[in-house]
């Protein structure tokens, strides 16, 4: 490994590529009938009910609508992503 190359600047991905992903990101929600808007409404919902149990990194949050592989094989399925930074359990009163 170069010494070097650990302080070079890493490149970032092409314009084409990040186009590229966007594009297959609205077309898994249009295929799912999800706006933009639902999407953000059920984030809201989600971090709502997360918070009762433990406090989240919300700037770190990632949730997305994307395709994965059938079970079945016979092509794709849409599925919820989401990538949830736990910062601490909150303390649950069990009445």
């Amino acid at each position: 490994m170069d010494f070097f190359s650990f302080f070079k600047k890493k490149q970032a991905p092409a314009s084409g590529s990040v186009a590229k992903d966007r594009l297959k990101l609205v077309l898994v929600h249009d295929r799912v009938n999800c706006s933009s808007q639902v999407l953000e409404m059920l984030k809201t919902d989600i971090i709502k009910v997360i918070s009762n149990y433990m406090e989240i990194d919300t700037e770190e949050l990632d949730i997305q609508i994307t395709q994965t592989q059938s079970e079945d094989n016979n092509g794709t399925v849409p599925v919820l992503y989401a990538n949830i930074p736990i910062k601490s359990m909150r303390k649950v009163n069990h009445d």
